[in-house]
């Protein structure tokens, strides 16, 4: 069991070195930026990530005029 458990560590290691070479050797190395709102081609094509897709639903319904009742009742909800 330990041969395997030292290979396995030995072995993540090296992938842990080899994922960082361009990390480790670029002046201020980052990694690349994988969420959809980083992706150029997505967001010209109007696809966003969860969270601005729901802040953008959200300014379009506060657009919406509220709707009145007749009558004593009032809302103050927006219609959909």
């Amino acid at each position: 069991m330990w041969p395997v458990l030292i290979l396995s560590i030995v072995l993540m290691g090296i992938v842990f070195v080899l994922m960082s070479i361009r990390i480790l050797l670029q002046k201020n190395g980052k990694f690349p930026n994988s969420h959809i709102g980083g992706n150029k081609a997505l967001n010209d094509k109007g696809i966003y990530c969860a969270t601005t897709q729901d802040k953008l639903a959200r300014k379009e319904a506060f657009k919406i005029k509220p709707l009145k009742l007749d009558g004593e009742f009032e809302s103050q909800t927006t219609s959909c």
